[in-house]
């Protein structure tokens, strides 16, 4: 196991309640990431330093680019659309009474697949959904804690984390349907929480610990291969950007905490980490 060579800095100093889900949109040259808590969008250019803050309607678990522009968005209630110039429809509307949106992710397909939780965190209370592009839903899995999705680089594997198992799962993938659920990697007791996660293409997993104050890459084989510490307690998610899609952004969160950080809340980057895979916009 190797430590971290590269030390984070500061890309957005934002006081996010609860940063997640960065994600790099190649059209614009831009970060997403959203403020769950606080219902915002956020995105940064790190071209030229822009920032844009969106409201959403309610809280947002995740926002990813659309193919045609605009995002799509994992709310409270349900999976929304909002067009290029900033319009906003349902695509798909179930709202659940103490349920709400968590992480989220495009499939190689377009498609969305979306997690969820219950606010009291309740066992079971979640579920993982595919979404497709004309907004057929289809359900996957039942989960406490929907969070970090992602696929190997030849498609054929879809990694997950459901928090409250404490352990990187990964299953056969074969476009629509998830199969042959297995360990990948099993946090131990007083690391933290598995939170967000990302595939480089190398087909190594990065996850974010949740009060664990670490970025961790495991290899396909499950092997832990590096361990990247962090100066907040609570990062939430990661994902490879920038040029070459060279540079690690990272979310983090300060709600819960007593004492946070200065920097807990805040979008931070690894420089030059590793190599990131192309993403997809979602195809609706």
């Amino acid at each position: 196991m190797r430590a971290g060579g590269v030390k984070p800095e500061v890309a957005v100093p934002e006081q996010a309640r609860l940063g997640e889900g960065p994600t790099w949109d190649p059209a614009t040259g831009r970060l997403i990431w959203v403020d769950i808590l606080s219902s915002r969008i956020h995105t940064f250019a790190p071209a030229d330093g822009r920032r844009t803050l969106t409201l959403a309607e309610q809280h947002v678990g995740a926002a990813k680019p659309r193919a045609g522009g605009g995002l799509v968005v994992n709310l409270r209630d349900g999976v929304g659309l909002y067009s290029a110039d900033g319009a906003f429809s349902w695509l798909v509307h179930d709202p659940v009474a103490g349920r709400r949106g968590n992480d989220a992710a495009i499939a190689p397909d377009g498609a969305l697949w979306a997690g969820s939780m219950r606010y009291d965190e309740a066992p079971g209370g979640g579920r993982l959904i595919r979404v497709a592009p004309d907004g057929t839903v289809t359900e996957h899995l039942t989960v406490g804690v929907g969070n970090g999705t992602g696929w190997s680089p030849d498609r054929r594997t879809m990694y997950y984390i459901d928090t409250p198992t404490g352990r990187i799962e990964q299953f056969a993938f074969d476009g629509e349907r998830i199969t042959g659920r297995r360990t990948l990697a099993e946090i131990e007791h007083g690391a933290g929480s598995p939170d967000g996660l990302t595939v480089d293409a190398e087909g190594c997993v990065w996850a974010a610990l949740w009060d664990g104050g670490q970025i961790r890459r495991y290899t396909p084989r499950g092997a832990l291969d590096r361990t990247i510490h962090l100066p907040v307690r609570r990062p939430t998610s990661c994902a490879f950007g920038g040029p070459g899609l060279r540079d690690l952004y990272i979310t983090s969160a300060r709600t819960g905490l007593d004492r946070p950080h200065p920097l807990s809340g805040a979008l931070l980057v690894l420089p030059d980490a590793g190599e990131g895979l192309p993403g997809t916009p979602f195809g609706g």
